[in-house]
């Protein structure tokens, strides 16, 4: 028997011998969640019933652990130890985006080298450029609505800009969905199949394919519109690499990488694996990154005095530019770099990572027969009191320079891990975290924000999807009436 987490005691425990909340014969808890909450309730059975806890859908026993030791050696001891739920794979395949992100054992190794070489420092600070271009097109885009007055769709606004980021960086196809008057765009569609994809995961039973297919007539439709749309990325590819073939070796994109890397003898990389990771770009590029910066932006707002010194500072970077002109610049926004980390911990986009045991194994002192799925939260131990001082208080100042910050920083990664851990740590989290600095950089040295709140007014609700997300928020902007902003 493995033991890839750690046992809390030399006694082992048994599924059977831990607490949790009570349920139904035969159904267990499944009529009790509710998708768009799952998290917090996951979250509120934790504080009743302790750590670890079992919750039962139908027959099967699902563990839910929260302690950061314990969800750091479950996330590391993938992808042989843990794989995702195997209806993530099942229903990406089914869908036909089976890319990194999804995909396990060979076909996940497979894919994994060619992903990350198109998404390290070393290309993200060659694209830095294009990031740019699309951040001053945000800044216009919020400079219009601030002078009309007018209330922007938060969410929209960020998802239009992180989907035209991604798709510049990875296909070199710039979409110009900030400028598209209509909703004709990937996003449409996206927003579709992202909440069909976890209707699909979180469901408490498995539908017959011909009842799952009359369901999902609809978002066929949609599949096909976003499959044309990937054909197009990829024929576009295979005409520039045939105007220049130096770019085979020389790739100036992920998906010139993919496809000169399928085209090699040998490579083991076939046409549906560079749709698929096209596809997870897209879906994955997406939701994450524009939520997170939905939280942050409303957190900032609420929290005036962090929201100062994050200004202070990217005055202080700009030194009268109108805007960051270099990639080595992100590196000195270090209160930006704090307040992104703190949106992380109290609003994670993903608050709970689910790894389903490939062999029978033992996790914090229970044992865990194969196949067992193990609900990893990632928000309680970013609140936990021993760790963070005033936990629930968004204070950037924690995570700088301070009387014992090496302790306080150290604590602090392990006990949060935003990007998740081990081999299958996101690899997208070098573009993540550029993306958000600039962002926060544009609207801290561009605007005053009046206004930033849920469409029904007051505090947003969390609700999940395909991440965590506030409900619509609205923000309404001022431009700054100061010497430097002018100077824009």
């Amino acid at each position: 028997m493995s033991t890839t987490a750690t046992a809390a005691s030399p006694t082992l425990r048994t599924l059977a011998d831990l607490p949790g909340p009570r349920g139904l014969p035969i159904l267990g808890n499944a009529l009790q969640i509710r998708r768009e909450r799952i998290h917090q309730q996951l979250e509120d059975w934790a504080r009743i019933h302790g750590d670890p806890y079992v919750v039962r859908i139908g027959r099967r026993k699902c563990l839910v652990v929260s302690a950061p030791d314990t969800v750091a050696n479950v996330l590391r001891a993938r992808p042989d130890g843990f794989r995702r739920n195997e209806r993530v794979e099942t229903a990406s395949r089914d869908l036909g985006f089976l890319g990194l992100f999804s995909a396990e054992g060979e076909t996940w190794r497979r894919q994994r080298p060619m992903v990350l070489a198109g998404l390290d420092p070393a290309h993200i600070r060659e694209f830095f450029p294009a990031l740019l271009d699309v951040t001053e097109r945000l800044r216009r885009r919020w400079e219009q609505a601030a002078d009309a007055g007018a209330a922007i769709d938060l969410q929209a606004d960020l998802m239009r800009y992180t989907v035209d980021v991604t798709t510049g960086l990875a296909f070199g196809e710039d979409l110009h969905t900030l400028e598209a008057r209509s909703d004709d765009t990937i996003q449409r569609h996206l927003n579709v199949v992202l909440p069909a994809l976890v209707r699909r995961i979180l469901s408490p039973v498995d539908l017959p394919g011909w009842l799952r297919h009359w369901r999902e007539r609809e978002l066929r439709l949609h599949l096909q519109e976003l499959r044309a749309a990937v054909d197009g990325f990829i024929a576009a590819t295979r005409r520039k690499l045939a105007d220049d073939p130096s770019l085979r070796e020389r790739p100036q994109n992920l998906i010139q990488a993919m496809v000169a890397a399928r085209d090699r003898e040998g490579s083991g990389v076939g046409d549906e694996d560079v749709a698929g990771n096209v596809f997870t770009m897209l879906l994955a590029g997406e939701d994450t990154t524009a939520n997170t910066l939905a939280w942050m932006v409303w957190l900032l707002h609420r929290n005036p005095a962090a929201a100062a010194l994050a200004r202070d500072e990217v005055d202080a970077v700009l030194a009268g530019s109108p805007a960051l002109r270099e990639a080595a610049q992100l590196q000195r926004l270090d209160v930006v770099d704090a307040c992104a980390h703190e949106a992380m911990r109290l609003k994670p986009v993903a608050p709970f990572i689910g790894a389903q045991a490939m062999q029978d194994t033992v996790v914090a002192g229970v044992q865990v027969p194969r196949g067992t799925l193990v609900l990893c939260l990632m928000r309680p131990a970013g609140l936990d009191g021993a760790t963070f001082a005033r936990p629930e208080a968004f204070d950037p100042k924690r995570r700088l320079g301070e009387q014992g910050a090496a302790h306080a920083m150290a604590s602090a990664r392990r006990a949060t891990m935003p990007f998740g851990a081990g081999p299958r740590m996101c690899p997208g989290r070098y573009l993540a975290l550029a993306e958000i600095k600039l962002v926060i950089a544009m609207l801290l040295a561009h605007f005053e924000v009046d206004s930033v709140e849920a469409e029904g007014g007051g505090e947003p609700r969390e609700t999940f999807a395909f991440v965590m997300a506030p409900e619509r928020l609205r923000m309404r902007l001022r431009r700054r009436s100061t010497a430097r902003a002018a100077a824009a």
